[in-house]
């Protein structure tokens, strides 16, 4: 019995000890920082999920976008440019009408008229008129007037051109509008403007008015140390060098069988250097002179006498003036188709001040009034 109890006692230790190998262990005690718990609990979560769920499929690719592939039959369509295009510039040739400086709307004249009619235009642009440029006929009403007439003058922005043509009133009662317009050196057209006159009773009677313009390469200026230059000035230079202006007006619109009744010279507009009229006895002065071309033999030495036309002041000078002393060589040289000028300071001596006086004529006309 007692060997029975040793042997039990042995067997229950062995049992319990094997048993305690399948107890499980106890856990450490929960703490109380929660930050602790929450990384217990998704660590927890992401093993679930990690385990539960179905492994992803992999990502279908993208097809390529396919590049534009033309259509049997299909026109092709030029490519795109790459630079923009310039553009033209708007501003360049513009023109404003100011003024009709003679022959306004409406005027009556008889059938077969000569007349010449003058606008007044001002370059309101940002280009420069030069001689290439013209006047040209549009539409409506000739009048008999030229297709094209050149330009005879410079004209910068905002300068003023009068502008003159030839004209002759048809040979028909009634009211008669001619429509002209300016072309630029590409023969590009701008700005439109008109002559509007009426007609009534026979031809043949009344007086008949003419602008005459210069003649293109037949002005100049010959200086007292023997340069011949193009532009028509009267004066001195800074280095009391006496200047003397050369003017043509052209006569070819007055048949030689008229009867001159009228002369006015308009000198404006001119440009100014200085006081030209602080030279000699203060006035400018026109004398005739038929130079043909200009050269250093046309420089006046002497004391001039014989003075057609004279301007002692600025006022003068600018405002268009009657000349009565030209109506004899105006009428005298008819056939010969100019009249040609000399203008200069009665003295063709310096003011001696080394400082540039001078007066440059821009475009110089001569109004004649005369009977057919």
């Amino acid at each position: 019995m007692r060997r029975m109890n040793r042997f039990s006692m042995a067997f229950t230790a062995l049992l319990l000890a094997a048993m305690a190998c399948n107890i499980p262990q106890s856990q450490p005690p929960a703490t109380s920082d929660p930050n602790v718990a929450y990384t217990a609990a998704a660590q927890t979560v992401a093993a679930q999920l990690t385990q539960s769920a179905p492994p992803l499929a992999s990502p279908t690719p993208i097809p390529a976008i396919p590049t534009n592939t033309p259509v049997a039959g299909a026109p092709t369509l030029p490519p795109l440019p790459t630079t923009v295009p310039p553009t033209a510039t708007q501003d360049c040739d513009k023109a404003a009408f100011v003024t009709d400086v003679n022959i306004p709307d409406g005027t009556i004249l008889s059938q077969g008229q000569l007349f010449t009619k003058t606008w007044r235009l001002k370059n309101i642009g940002t280009c420069s008129w030069t001689p290439a440029y013209a006047v040209v006929f549009f539409s409506g009403e000739s009048m008999s007037g030229p297709a094209v007439q050149a330009l005879t003058a410079n004209v910068n922005p905002g300068q003023t051109l009068d502008i003159s043509v030839n004209l002759k009133s048809p040979g028909s009662n009634g009211n008669y509008t001619g429509y002209w317009k300016l072309r630029n050196a590409s023969g590009v057209t701008f700005s439109q403007f008109y002559v509007q006159i009426k007609v009534q009773g026979g031809g043949g009677g009344g007086a008949n008015v003419v602008i005459l313009n210069t003649i293109a390469g037949e002005d100049g200026q010959v200086r007292s140390n023997g340069s011949v230059l193009d532009a028509p000035v009267a004066g001195d230079t800074d280095g009391n060098v006496t200047i003397e202006a050369f003017v043509s007006f052209d006569l070819s619109g007055i048949p030689d069988s008229a009867t001159i009744t009228k002369v006015v010279l308009d000198f404006a507009p001119f440009d100014v250097l200085g006081n030209p009229f602080s030279i000699s006895d203060g006035c400018l002065r026109a004398y005739v002179h038929d130079y043909g071309a200009v050269d250093v033999g046309d420089f006046f030495a002497g004391d001039p006498l014989g003075a057609v036309a004279r301007w002692c002041s600025w006022a003068e000078l600018a405002t268009a003036s009657e000349q009565p002393d030209l109506i004899g060589p105006v009428q005298a040289r008819l056939g010969l188709g100019r009249l040609q000028l000399r203008i200069q300071f009665r003295t063709p001596t310096s003011n001696g001040n080394f400082t540039t006086d001078a007066v440059r004529l821009l475009s110089p006309q001569i109004k004649v009034t005369y009977s057919p």
